[in-house]
């Protein structure tokens, strides 16, 4: 069983908190908090301002992640996905949305738009190697892990 990990976060005027959709869920919904609809056309992308700032505990990150919903329903996802947020940066939370649909698609003021997730970091330490272990995949790139 997980603990919650405590993040302090500044709400804008009128923004909301993230938010779990149930008790078992791994990501909590983030909304938009906007002045006014923003229209996504077809193939376009907005930055869209959540109202959220977050104080991160060293050694984790938050991924934001889309809704599984929108993306299904509508054609809507997060452009750079996952996208990560550092546990040094205090500014607001914006998410990139693209629309891959048909359509026009309108983001409202409150509108559930993304998922974050609270994930721990472990960074590495490169080491530079003049050769690498052999391996029976070797440099075999896209689809040489199977042959279905």
């Amino acid at each position: 069983m997980s603990k919650n990990i405590p993040v302090p976060t500044i709400i804008a005027e009128g923004a909301h908190l993230p938010l779990y959709a149930s008790d078992q869920a791994a990501g909590a919904d983030v909304r938009a908090h906007l002045t006014q609809d923003v229209i996504l056309q077809p193939g376009g992308s907005a930055l869209i301002p959540t109202g959220l700032k977050f104080a991160i505990p060293e050694g984790f990150e938050i991924q934001v992640r889309p809704r599984s919903g929108l993306a299904f329903k509508n054609g809507i996802t997060v452009l750079n996905s996952p996208g990560t947020i550092d546990s040094d940066y205090r500014g607001e939370l914006g998410v990139i949305l693209i629309n891959h649909s048909q359509q026009p698609f309108t983001v409202s003021d409150g509108m559930r738009i993304a998922q974050i997730v609270i994930a721990p970091v472990h960074r590495a330490e490169f080491l530079p190697e003049e050769t690498l272990a052999t391996t029976a995949r070797g440099e075999g790139g896209f689809g040489h892990t199977g042959t279905h």
